[in-house]
């Protein structure tokens, strides 16, 4: 019975994590990590109209695979906290979030301006992420 009762536990201590997805400092610390490792990040929902935008922009660029990161939160649990520090670090909290070489570029209408200026190109030679 005891056996019964720990496998129970087990199964609500894995259904109480899933609904808990850690602190806000957890949060910032993944970020700030992504933004260090990776030349390109977005921080995206996929059905979001304005995240397809600044994604279609981005793939007109032969951008090193190992370089970008998509982060589609729409279903990740710490979605919430994401979009808070996204507010905290860049004054929006909406998205796409884009950064290049760690700074926020803007959103979908910033990223689409700065392809058809030709400075998106530029920025992204400029923190080598093209092949």
């Amino acid at each position: 019975m005891s056996s019964l009762i720990k496998m129970f536990n087990r199964i609500l201590q894995a259904f109480s994590n899933r609904d808990n997805p850690g602190t806000m400092s957890d949060t910032k610390e993944m970020i700030d990590n992504l933004l260090q490792e990776k030349k390109v990040v977005v921080i995206s929902k996929s059905y979001c109209p304005y995240c397809t935008k600044a994604k279609a922009a981005l793939s007109k660029y032969a951008i090193n695979p190992e370089d970008i990161e998509i982060l589609e939160i729409e279903n990740r649990p710490e979605m919430d906290e994401i979009q808070r520090y996204m507010k905290k670090l860049t004054g929006q909290s909406s998205v796409p979030r884009v950064f290049i070489g760690g700074k926020c570029i803007g959103g979908g209408d910033d990223v689409m301006a700065l392809h058809q200026s030709k400075q998106l190109e530029t920025m992204l030679k400029n923190v080598a992420a093209l092949n």
